[in-house]
């Protein structure tokens, strides 16, 4: 039954993707708020679907913690699933990710029209202060901007260390960090086509301040209050 949960919720992911992709790019004129705001109505149509399909729910906890003011956010990777409910959780935001991602059919051509941080990692010192000034103007226009800092998905009993690039910018654009923690590998584990049952848990911790912290000081702050929320509910 996993199986033809799993098979059934691709297939009509697939079928409802393609066509209002094409329907997304009609919204190219409009401003990048209202871009966002059409275009994430495919993921907030996906969970209702995965949650009939698969069976599989969430609930997200620490809605108070969340700013009035955007944030750099920092949060755990652990499926595809995050991607879709970040654009529940939060308000609009935007993704710093790799531009390869951008050529993906649909699914990357949906990603640039809400103009993301798209960055070549092996332009180095190159790509942060591209980041630094796009993540400024972002921040200045009202986005939230959301960083994996392990890089890539993680598995569930994976550990891996955070790239300094995410809490760099965080210190640069003097903006305190939004912890989120999610057990979401555990029901729809990286790289799978099967979705298990069950409820998944996103939680938002409160502001870190960055203001006397160095970036690997921030990176381990960060780590920590998710590395220990990820185990209570794992």
């Amino acid at each position: 039954m996993i199986f033809l949960r799993s098979l059934i919720f691709n297939i009509g992911m697939i079928l409802f993707t393609i066509p209002f992709t094409v329907i997304s790019l009609f919204t190219f004129p409009l401003p990048q708020k209202y871009r966002y705001l059409f275009i994430s109505l495919w993921a907030k149509s996906m969970l209702p679907w995965l949650k009939f399909t698969c069976h599989l729910d969430f609930q997200i906890i620490g809605k108070e913690n969340v700013p009035k003011t955007p944030c750099v956010v920092f949060s755990n990777h652990q499926s595809a699933w995050e991607t879709l409910a970040l654009q529940i959780a939060l308000p609009p935001q935007v993704w710093v990710l790799k531009k390869e991602l951008l050529l993906i059919p649909f699914f990357g051509w949906g990603l640039w029209l809400t103009s993301p941080i798209a960055i070549n990692r092996s332009a180095g010192k190159k790509a942060l202060l591209q980041m630094f000034e796009q993540g400024r103007k972002k921040l200045s226009k009202g986005f939230f901007i959301i960083i994996f800092p392990e890089g890539t998905r993680v598995g569930v009993n994976e550990k891996r260390n955070y790239h300094i690039g995410g809490s760099w910018l965080a210190k640069k654009l003097n903006s305190p960090i939004l912890p989120i923690a999610h057990n979401a590998g555990y029901y729809w584990p990286k790289n799978s086509f099967l979705k298990r049952p069950g409820t998944i848990n996103l939680i938002i911790g409160p502001l870190i301040s960055t203001d006397e912290l160095s970036p690997d000081e921030i990176n381990v702050k960060t780590k920590n209050w998710i590395d220990e929320h990820v185990e209570k509910i794992i």
